[in-house]
């Protein structure tokens, strides 16, 4: 069956008590068992949940893993994840990284004795002359936020398998609608729910999804020992927000294609990063890994100056932190999603004062384009050009 056909039908077929289209809400902590010694299959809702069972499931299946763990939110995520490793492990991690899972290793993960270093995750040469002895694991985002870096899964993976490491993905930008990285040879793929899969700006949560039996039920003990899960309603409201995701992907794509040609050619504006686009860096990769390309862009401006009239004048693009919503939003790294980087690293990485994110809805391109431009407009006139 075709992915849009499974996303459309999550959780339909699943009720067999009512028949009930929609899944219904569990909303329920504990479970009566038949007797001693029996159970119903669920017992606690932090260890099992009817609702959350059938997401999990659901998540599992599209990415091609063998189980799914659903979390309160995409950081919850992470640290369960984190949860693999103790006092001494290392890990490799993408060097240009979302600023909270940056924060999470430097300033949480430190104080359990795990270190990273952080290297273009592409780069064989740059992961082999950062590997430890004590190396456990690479964490890729690909593409990376904000400067939309890629890298070649399947070639990293066949190196880290080499290496006896685990490679860890974050797909929370391509989503399995447009990659699959375990079909690629990862071990663990990572989702921010919050983003694309709910698509809705209305709910908080994260996935996980494994492959193989031992390191499912390893994450399986983590996730239900740390506890971090999530809640029937928000389960409910995520498999709601998946089943409309192919027809979303499809407009966020068109819709960033569309403005990121458009501000290319922008005087005001100095680079594009979009792996869309033919000349950036990661192109031919993403189109042999990928189906597709995400919504969500970041452009360099020519003038640090143009950044705050920018961002007083657009009117149906929000300033706003988070991405991936039906709703276009913009966001200012170097002071929002990525202020808790070093100013120093952020710089080198590319982060600067100049650098926009722009996570593109599905309104229609042409008014988006229109906000766009007046928006720079002004910019120019304010600064006198």
């Amino acid at each position: 069956m075709k992915i849009e056909s499974r996303l459309a039908q999550i959780g339909s077929q699943k009720e067999p008590v009512t028949g009930a289209v929609s899944f219904p809400v569990y909303q329920a902590t504990a479970f009566r068992h038949p007797k001693l010694g029996e159970s119903t299959g669920f017992d606690y809702s932090r260890t099992k949940n009817p609702t959350r069972a059938v997401l999990e499931a659901a998540a599992a299946e599209l990415e091609s893993g063998d189980a799914g763990f659903a979390c309160s939110s995409g950081m919850a995520a992470l640290q369960t994840i984190f949860g693999l490793f103790g006092q001494g492990d290392h890990l490799l991690v993408s060097l240009d990284l979302y600023g909270g899972t940056y924060r999470l290793l430097e300033k949480i993960m430190t104080r359990f004795g795990v270190t990273a270093s952080y290297v273009d995750t592409n780069d064989i040469d740059g992961l082999e002359a950062l590997r430890l002895p004590n190396t456990k694991a690479i964490l890729i985002e690909t593409p990376t936020n904000p400067l939309m870096m890629i890298t070649d899964v399947e070639r990293v993976s066949a190196w880290a398998k080499s290496k006896g490491l685990l490679v860890i993905v974050d797909n929370t930008l391509l989503t399995p609608f447009f990659q699959r990285p375990i079909e690629l040879g990862a071990d663990i793929v990572v989702h921010s729910a919050t983003k694309y899969l709910g698509g809705h700006n209305d709910v908080l949560a994260g996935l996980i999804v494994t492959k193989g039996k031992e390191l499912s039920e390893q994450m399986f003990f983590l996730h239900n020992s740390m506890g971090a899960v999530l809640g029937p309603q928000d389960s409910w409201l995520l498999m709601r927000g998946m089943k409309t995701l192919a027809l979303r992907m499809e407009r966020h794509q068109y819709n960033a294609t569309r403005i990121a040609d458009f501000l290319l050619e922008h005087p005001a504006v100095e680079e594009v990063y979009y792996p869309a686009l033919p000349h950036h860096p990661g192109h031919d990769v993403q189109n042999r890994q990928s189906s597709g390309n995400t919504g969500i862009f970041s452009f360099r401006l020519k003038d640090a100056r143009y950044v705050e009239p920018i961002l007083r004048h657009i009117k149906l693009i929000a300033f706003a932190e988070s991405l991936g919503g039906v709703e276009s939003l913009m966001t200012y790294p170097a002071v929002q999603t990525h202020a808790d980087i070093p100013e120093e690293i952020r710089r080198q990485i590319g982060v600067d004062d100049r650098l926009l994110r722009f996570s593109v809805g599905i309104e229609h391109a042409d008014d988006l384009i229109e906000d766009l431009a007046g928006a720079l407009e002004a910019a120019q006139r304010e600064i006198g050009e």
